[in-house]
């Protein structure tokens, strides 16, 4: 008989709560080659991904895959450095865990940073995108089967699936920090292989101004958990699937990566400081 969601979360969450200390703010859930943000974090406990019971481990590059808890520009914080992917073979509800996991340690918040390919024709690699929306074209949804009221309710509302005055507080963050947004929605696919020319092309025909191998599954599961969202993508690379279309490489995603991690630290430096606290739920 499967293991009921509930009961995953709560043997998980007994295996490292007497390591974690006092009740954490914010989570933080860190994209290919964004990890180093967690470096910054002060007084900081890490625990790896296989330190916890019955959670799964990250095997994606550039994903260390471990918690890192302690205070990150004045808050407390748990930061995921390196997240886990459909695409490595992980189930929705692997994936979902790790989210009700951070809401059980008390975070108010989410940020999510992922690395994406930029399907608007404006934008260049090395820029930040707020993300508005998304688009779930993963075929896959975490609450798929059995719903377990005690983690949310069967129909999560996800008109807002990306709180709103996170968003404003996220503009007002980066206009201090001098950092330029774009505003879009982020298309979520399956991978792990790069989308054709034809996908990318079809892609921003739907409304995606950015495309990307996570999240969608991450946002679901918060909204489901009353978990307030605000994300950021690190454009790494043009996408657009027009005639001038380049192949792109690994190499130069993180290297692009790198460079938006800077800006995205610069706006969370300004960020962390207003957003909600919260309580060990």
């Amino acid at each position: 008989m499967k293991e009921s969601q509930l009961s995953r979360l709560e043997r998980a969450h007994a295996s490292i709560k007497n390591r974690v200390g006092a009740s954490c703010e914010v989570a933080l859930m860190l994209g290919s080659g964004l990890g180093h943000l967690a470096d910054v974090v002060e007084g900081a406990t890490i625990i790896p991904y296989q330190e916890i019971d019955g959670f799964p481990v990250s095997t994606a590059p550039g994903h260390k895959g471990q918690l890192v808890i302690g205070r990150l520009y004045g808050r407390r914080v748990v930061v995921m450095q390196g997240r886990l992917h459909l695409f490595e073979g992980w189930s929705p509800r692997d994936i979902a865990l790790a989210v009700y996991l951070l809401r059980r340690l008390g975070a108010a918040t989410l940020v999510v940073t992922n690395a994406a390919g930029g399907l608007n024709p404006d934008y260049q690699a090395g820029d930040v995108m707020l993300i508005e929306d998304h688009l779930n074209f993963t075929g896959h949804n975490p609450l798929r089967g059995e719903n377990e009221e005690a983690l949310g309710l069967r129909f999560p509302d996800m008109s807002r699936a990306y709180d709103p005055e996170l968003r404003r507080m996220a503009e007002r963050a980066a206009q201090r920090a001098g950092v330029a947004l774009h505003h879009g929605v982020y298309a979520g696919v399956l991978g792990p292989s790069l989308e054709t020319s034809a996908e990318r092309r079809f892609l921003r025909s739907a409304g995606g101004d950015a495309v990307g191998m996570s999240t969608v599954t991450e946002v679901i599961a918060a909204n489901h958990a009353s978990l307030p969202v605000v994300g950021f993508s690190a454009i790494t690379n043009q996408a657009t699937g027009g005639p001038d279309q380049q192949p792109d490489t690994v190499e130069e995603i993180f290297a692009h990566a790198a460079i938006c991690g800077r800006k995205i630290a610069a706006v969370l430096s300004e960020l962390l400081p207003d957003l909600p606290g919260g309580k060990e739920g």
